[in-house]
């Protein structure tokens, strides 16, 4: 067995998207190599429904799929397929894109107010970017839960884990998604595929990720009578964890126990073209994508 070690770390950053939701961009926009087959993951949490009701409305994807996971609060789908849909705590809306889709998602907060939920974008191979979209609303009640006897509790939302399957199938990037929590103090070894990249996105608690020798947490600068430090701190909330290979990832709660998703997908490894909600393999598909959205050939008929 050979554990991972930990290749970055980073903290996810503000963001402003849709009509007006404050939220926090995790990855995307940058090189997308260093997460492929994944393009992009927000981080939306909020107390403050002025900072998030007008929510994400009726606008495009192409080349790309969707998933949106919620913690708290309720979402609201709508699509050009005629799908609507309403997600509730613990609810997985996978979406494939494919050749065209337009869609609205309108978040709702708890009786608190309180909206907390994930985004994440995965890329298309070039052999399927212009697939039929497809639409897939999974309950919380339909995703299987695996724990272990020192309290580590796993859902498995997509791929195989423990030997248990997640509900979601048909994906293109083959991935594993898992939400992890585990107890204060405890240490944790996660298998995982050889050929697949691996992200971790740490959203409760602390601890560190490990290879085989040193502990290694988040990089931060603290001040100690006017001199600045360069310290490793325990992997904290709201940092985003990539790996280098290996098939095992090692992780030490903290104090307060530590709640991540794990994010594992072998890479596509082709050219990525990027505008917007839009993702090709060249420009002049992203010119032809547009030249769509003009003249309203975009949502291409069924069959």
């Amino acid at each position: 067995m050979t554990f991972r070690p930990v290749a970055a770390t980073s903290k996810a950053q503000p963001a402003l998207e849709g009509a007006g939701v404050h939220l926090q961009r995790v990855f995307g926009f940058g090189d997308p190599s260093l997460t492929d087959p994944f393009l992009m993951m927000d981080d939306f949490r909020n107390d403050d429904p002025r900072l998030y009701s007008k929510g994400f409305p009726w606008h495009p994807h192409r080349g790309i799929e969707t998933i949106t996971y919620v913690l708290d609060g309720q979402v609201e789908h709508a699509d050009s397929l005629g799908n609507r849909g309403l997600l509730g705590p613990g609810s997985v809306q996978w979406m494939t894109a494919g050749s065209g889709i337009v869609h609205q998602e309108m978040p709702a907060g708890n009786a608190k107010g309180q909206m907390h939920g994930f985004q994440l974008w995965a890329n298309l191979p070039s052999s399927l970017k212009m697939t039929a979209p497809r639409y897939q609303d999974i309950t919380a009640g339909d995703i299987p839960v695996e724990g272990d006897d020192d309290g580590t509790v796993v859902k498995v939302i997509t791929g195989s884990f423990w030997g248990k399957t997640g509900p979601v199938d048909g994906i293109a990037a083959n991935p594993m998604l898992l939400d992890v929590s585990v107890p204060a103090g405890r240490r944790k070894v996660l298998p995982v595929d050889t050929r697949a990249n691996a992200l971790a996105y740490v959203f409760a608690g602390s601890g560190t990720f490990r290879d085989a020798s040193d502990p290694v947490g988040i990089k931060v600068e603290k001040e100690y009578r006017g001199t600045e430090l360069n310290i490793r701190d325990q992997t904290g909330n709201r940092t985003l964890v990539r790996f280098g290979s290996g098939d095992e990832i090692t992780v030490q709660a903290g104090d307060e126990g530590i709640r991540f998703l794990l994010m594992t997908g072998r890479p596509i490894q082709e050219p990525v073209a990027w505008h917007g909600p839009i993702v090709m393999n060249t420009q002049d598909e992203l010119r032809q994508a547009m030249r769509d959205l003009r003249d309203g050939s975009f949502i291409r008929p069924a069959g």
